[in-house]
């Protein structure tokens, strides 16, 4: 399971700058990316708890890299501001955060979270998509939450997979209603530019964004992600 995201993105266009053996055979007895884990400890401080302990903890304040969630904006503010952001991380360093969903590690830029909460009661709604796990309240938001495996990865989602998941957390997709269910939160990582085999705009898997290269995982494309979850699209943009 853990080889899928691998296997996924084995197209000439992701690979072609790639070393062969690192395709082959993934290593981290060297690792390029700086950890930063107290960016990691600064995020979980942030989870937002369900129910009575929203009431008795203190509102935290942050800026967008704290990840404190964002009110819901129109498409067109969005896509502004993911060009904004676009430029930001595309340029020098920037922060990732990795978490786990199955066995799969995907990334997805730091600056691009719009919070992150624990897995409270959902409720589910006739006429969604399979992946689709249901709303969940937090304060006077409705949150849209994706079963992750079932949208990367559908083929692979048998009962016996579905059974063993426990997502624990809900990371949220920039200001929008989104946010991708997972199991484990991993740890922030500090990328340069030359870390990531990046991906143009017009490649057949607008969600992703790039493939971080020593790691051999996907770094999402926030933005194309939301468009696709608003036109009800898995994975392969089928509806």
């Amino acid at each position: 399971m853990k080889t899928y995201l691998s296997e996924l993105l084995t197209d000439p266009d992701v690979v072609e700058e790639l070393p062969q053996q690192r395709i082959e055979k993934q290593t981290f007895s060297k690792p390029i990316a700086h950890k930063d884990n107290k960016s990691l400890e600064k995020l979980l401080k942030t989870v937002s708890e369900p129910k009575e302990e929203l009431v008795s903890k203190k509102t935290i304040k942050a800026n967008v890299a704290d990840i404190d969630l964002l009110p819901i904006s129109t498409e067109k503010s969005r896509s502004q501001l993911s060009d904004a952001k676009d430029k930001s991380y595309r340029q020098g360093d920037f922060q990732a955060m990795f978490f786990e969903v199955a066995g799969l590690t995907i990334a997805v830029p730091l600056i691009e979270l719009g919070g992150i909460h624990k897995v409270d009661k959902m409720t589910s709604l006739v006429g969604k998509p399979d992946w689709f796990k249901g709303v969940m309240l937090y304060r006077d938001e409705k949150i849209n939450a994706v079963d992750t495996a079932l949208w990367v990865m559908p083929e692979k989602c048998d009962e016996t997979l579905k059974n063993s998941l426990n997502y624990q957390y809900i990371i949220m997709l920039n200001d929008s209603p989104w946010g991708l269910m997972a199991e484990h939160l991993v740890d922030t990582v500090v990328l340069s530019q030359d870390e990531v085999k990046w991906l143009d705009s017009t490649n057949k898997r607008p969600w992703l964004a790039g493939l971080v290269k020593d790691k051999m995982c996907a770094l999402l494309d926030v933005n194309a992600l939301i468009q696709l979850l608003d036109k009800g699209s898995n994975i392969y943009q089928e509806q």
